[in-house]
C-alpha cells in the first residue's frame, strides 16, 4: 500500500481484522515505515505488536492536531490491544451528599439514581474515606446513619467526645447545622486554606461580639484543620493546582503514578500499569488516554520528562477543559520536588508489585538517580579478574536480582585468549564471550539470555574503556560502570564515562554497591584458588614417569586430592582411566618410596 506524506491516523489489524493498534502521524509514510524497520531502535512491545499486524488502514485529515484528536476518540472506541489504555470510572469512589436540609456526606463506591449530589469520581477508595472522615471530624456531622430530622432522648457516645453535634437530640439548629455541612463541603472542594481564612475571621468577629463560646467552637475547629494539615506533607506552599505524572519502569511492566492537586492540597491519587514503551511516546499516550475518560482537568500538567507533541497535547486539552493547559517537565524547585515524589511513588508500587521489601526499593532508587539510569536496576551483572602473577586466570560474574544475591545466576570464566597478566584485555574477553551467549539463547530470556539493566566492574576507568568498544561492536545498549577500591580495599566510589561518582552520602546505594563488590570478588577469587590447586595438583602428577596431562586429569576426576591418590592401593590406582597396572606401580611407588626403601 503506497501511503501519502500528509498528516493522518493509521490503523493496525492482525490477521483476524481485529484492530490492535492506532497511532497518529504528521507524515503518514515516514511514520508506519519506521514500524518495518530495524528491530534495535523498537522497544519489545513494538516488536511484538509488528509481528502480529496483517494489515492496515488509515484516514486522512487537514493536520496534526485533528489527527490527534481523531486518534483520542478511535483508541477510546476500539480499545487496541497494544495502545496505552487505562481504566474508565468503573470502581472509583464518589463523595454522597444526601438531604438539603439536613446534608449528610459519606463516602461511596457506585454512583445511584437517588436525587443525591456526587462529588467525584476519585480512584483511590482510602483517599475519599479520608476525606470524608476529616471533614465530618472537623466540622461534628454525624456519620451514624440517621435520617434527620429525628428525636432521641439521649445523644450517642460521638457527642461526648466532641465529633458530633447531635442533631438527633436537638442539641444544634437546622440553621446552624446547614452552616456546618455547607463549610464541610467547602473543605472537601476548596482545601483547607480557603476554610482557615474563612474560619479565622468569624472567630474574631465571634470575639468581637463577646460571643465566647461560638469563638470557642471556631478556634477547635480551626486547630482541627491545622493537625490535619500538619500530617499532610505533601501539601504544597502554593496554591498549586496541577495533575503529576511519573513512570518507573521495571524489565516488564511499567508504573504510572498520578498525583491530583487542587488549591494546594493533594486530592486523589492513581496508579496504572502498563508494557514499557519509550518514555515520551509512552507519556504523551498516557496522558491522552487519561484524560480521554476524565472532565477534571487541571490548568498544569507536570511530567518527569518530555512529553512527544507536548504542544499538540496542551492544545487539545486546554479546548476540552475550555481554559489553557499547560505541560511542562520542572528542572528545579517546589514543582520539581512535586515530580520526584510521584515518581517515587510509582517505584515503591512497582517494587510492591514485584515483591519488595522497603530496603531494597531504596538502594536500588538511589542507584537508579546516583547513576542516572532511565530503569531500575533490577538486574545487575558483575565482573572481577583473578589470577597469581598472570598464571591460572579467570573471572567472576555474580548477579544481583532485585538488589539480592541471585546464585543460580552466577556463572566462571577461564581466561583462554592469552596468556600472562593483562586485566584490560581478560575483562574485553569476558564480556565479549558473555554477550556471545546472549545472543545465542536471547530467545530464552534466562541466564545468558536475558539482558542485565547494569554491568558493574571490579575496577576503575581503565576496565570500563576496554569493554566499551566490546560492547558498542555487538550493539549492546547497557550502562557500565566501574566499583572503585579505597587504599584498604574498600569500595569508594563509581566510575564511568563522566568520571568517578562518590557513594559515602548515599547510605542504601553504597551498601549494595559493597555488597556486589565483595561478593564478585569473593567468588572470583574462590574459583582462581580451585584452579590454582588443580593446576598445581597437575604440575605434580605429571612429574611423575609415564604420567601426561591426560592420566593426571584422569587420576584428578577419579581421587580429587593428592593425599587420596597417596592412600590408595595398587588395585585403586588402576580403576582410574587409562591408569594400567605398570603405571599405577610407578605412581604407587612415587608417593611410597621411603617405604621401600626401608
Amino acid at each position: 500500500m503506497r501511503l501519502p506524506l500528509t498528516p493522518g491516523v493509521y490503523i493496525m489489524k492482525n490477521k483476524s481484522g481485529d484492530i490492535i493498534y492506532i497511532g497518529k502521524a504528521k507524515a503518514l509514510k515516514n511514520r508506519v515505515s519506521q514500524y518495518f524497520g530495524s528491530d534495535r531502535a523498537h522497544s519489545i512491545k513494538v516488536i511484538r505488536m509488528v509481528e502480529n499486524v496483517d494489515d492496515f488502514d488509515y484516514i486522512l485529515v487537514g493536520n496534526e492536531f485533528e489527527a490527534l484528536v481523531l486518534e483520542c476518540s478511535l483508541i477510546k472506541l476500539h480499545n487496541p490491544k497494544y495502545n496505552i489504555l487505562l481504566k474508565d470510572d468503573k470502581g472509583y469512589s464518589y463523595i454522597r451528599v444526601a438531604g438539603e436540609e439536613w446534608p449528610v456526606i459519606s463516602a461511596v463506591l457506585q454512583k445511584a439514581d437517588d436525587g443525591a449530589e456526587y462529588i467525584g469520581p476519585y480512584m483511590s477508595s482510602a483517599s475519599v474515606r479520608q476525606t470524608v472522615d476529616e471533614a465530618n471530624s472537623v466540622f461534628h456531622l454525624p456519620t451514624c446513619g440517621k435520617t434527620f430530622p429525628c428525636r432521641t432522648q439521649r445523644p450517642c457516645l460521638n457527642y461526648y467526645i466532641k465529633l458530633c453535634d447531635a442533631p438527633c437530640s436537638g442539641k444544634i439548629s437546622q440553621e446552624e447545622y446547614k452552616k456546618n455541612a455547607d463549610a464541610a463541603l467547602e473543605f472537601i472542594r476548596g482545601g483547607s486554606r480557603e476554610t482557615l481564612e474563612r474560619l479565622n475571621k468569624e472567630m474574631l468577629e465571634a470575639a468581637e461580639n463577646l460571643e465566647f463560646e461560638r469563638a470557642a467552637k471556631l478556634r477547635d475547629r480551626i486547630r482541627s484543620i491545622e493537625k490535619i494539615n500538619e500530617k499532610q506533607r505533601v501539601v504544597t506552599e502554593k496554591d498549586a493546582d496541577c495533575d503529576v505524572f511519573a513512570i518507573a519502569d521495571g524489565p516488564d511492566k511499567s508504573c504510572l503514578n498520578v498525583l491530583r492537586f487542587r488549591k494546594g492540597r493533594l486530592v486523589d491519587g492513581e496508579y496504572f500499569y502498563f508494557e514499557s514503551d519509550t518514555p515520551e511516546r509512552a507519556r504523551r499516550e498516557l496522558i491522552a488516554s487519561y484524560y480521554s475518560i476524565r472532565e477534571d482537568l487541571p490548568k498544569e500538567i507536570l511530567t518527569d520528562g518530555e512529553v512527544e507533541d507536548s504542544e499538540l497535547l496542551s492544545q487539545w486539552l486546554t479546548e476540552k477543559r475550555g481554559k489553557r493547559v499547560t505541560i511542562a517537565a520542572p528542572k528545579r524547585g517546589e514543582k520539581l520536588r512535586l515530580v520526584e515524589m510521584c515518581r517515587k511513588n510509582a517505584s515503591e508500587k512497582l517494587f510492591q508489585r514485584q515483591g519488595r521489601v522497603s530496603k531494597d526499593n531504596a538502594s536500588l532508587e538511589e542507584l537508579r538517580e546516583l547513576l542516572g539510569l532511565k530503569t531500575y536496576p533490577d538486574y545487575i551483572e558483575s565482573y572481577d579478574i583473578s589470577h597469581t602473577a598472570g598464571s591460572d586466570n579467570v573471572a567472576g560474574m555474580v548477579v544481583f536480582k532485585n538488589g539480592k544475591p541471585y546464585k543460580s545466576a552466577y556463572r566462571k570464566f577461564a581466561i583462554k585468549g592469552f596468556v600472562g597478566q593483562d586485566d584490560y584485555r581478560s575483562m574485553a574477553e569476558v564480556l565479549e564471550r558473555r554477550f556471545s551467549e546472549y545472543f545465542a539463547h536471547k530467545d530464552s530470556g534466562e541466564g545468558f539470555g536475558k539482558l542485565p539493566d547494569l554491568i558493574l566492574l571490579d575496577g576503575g576507568q581503565g576496565q570500563v574503556n576496554a569493554v566499551q568498544p566490546v560492547l558498542g561492536r555487538m550493539g549492546i545498549d547497557v550502562p557500565v560502570f566501574g566499583m572503585v577500591k579505597d587504599d584498604r580495599h574498600r569500595t569508594r566510589a563509581i566510575t564511568g564515562e563522566g568520571g568517578e561518582i562518590e557513594i559515602n552520602s548515599k547510605r542504601a546505594a553504597f551498601t549494595l554497591v559493597s555488597s556486589l563488590q565483595d561478593e564478585v570478588h569473593r567468588f572470583s577469587v574462590e574459583y582462581h584458588h580451585q584452579k590454582h590447586t588443580k593446576s598445581t595438583f597437575r604440575t605434580e602428577l605429571t612429574g611423575i614417569g609415564g604420567v601426561g596431562e591426560k592420566k593426571a586429569a584422569a587420576l584428578i576426576k577419579r581421587f580429587k586430592t593428592i593425599k587420596a591418590i597417596r592412600a590408595a592401593s595398587v588395585e585403586e590406582l588402576c580403576e582410574a582411566d587409562g591408569i594400567g597396572e605398570a603405571l599405577a606401580q610407578t605412581i604407587w611407588a612415587y608417593y611410597h618410596a621411603e617405604e621401600t626403601d626401608e
